[in-house]
């Protein structure tokens, strides 16, 4: 009797006395962001579905190495401003044409443009990060990697510039 009183309709919806349950609205689609989420936190760190993978989402929650990794990415960043604006002092300039612009401008506006620019990638990359880059075979979140190496190398080599110059 239950049977019959049940079944599934074509579109996957599930029929009970002959009426669709469900609205036909796929709740996936909305994209809006609720304010619930602010305070609660929120529990999703990645698409459960391989068709949510497949397009960019904010979530919930990102996982902890992510923070580590862009905080050690930005801090890194405010360092090379410093450091560079530390060498231009010496005697130094700057190679990069566009940052050498804020820089002729102001030193905080060279800062506060670094840092910007910086962090803007840093969350693209963070929201493309479970996108595979398929010539490379490699996911875009890797790439957080490879910008702190290049970070920590050219931090290093700031360091040993002013380390020479001094002695």
């Amino acid at each position: 009797m239950l049977a019959e009183k049940t079944r599934i309709s074509g579109n996957g919806g599930i029929m009970t006395n002959g009426q669709e349950r469900r609205s036909g609205l796929d709740r996936r689609r909305q994209g809006r962001l609720h304010l619930r989420f602010l305070y609660s936190g929120g529990r999703r760190t990645r698409g459960r579905r391989y068709e949510d993978r497949q397009r960019v989402t904010c979530f919930d929650r990102y996982r902890e190495r992510h923070f580590s990794i862009i905080a050690l990415i930005l801090f890194f960043s405010v360092m090379d401003a410093l450091l560079t604006l530390e060498l231009i002092n010496r005697g130094a300039i700057e190679l990069n044409p566009i940052m050498a612009f804020y820089l002729d401008i102001d030193p905080l506006t060279f800062l506060l443009v670094k840092y910007g620019l910086t962090s803007a990638g840093v969350m693209i990359l963070l929201l493309y990060n479970d996108f595979v880059i398929r010539a490379l075979r490699v996911r875009v979140g890797t790439l957080l990697y490879l910008v702190l190496a290049a970070f920590l190398g050219v931090f290093s080599w700031q360091v040993y510039l002013i380390h020479t110059a001094v002695a």
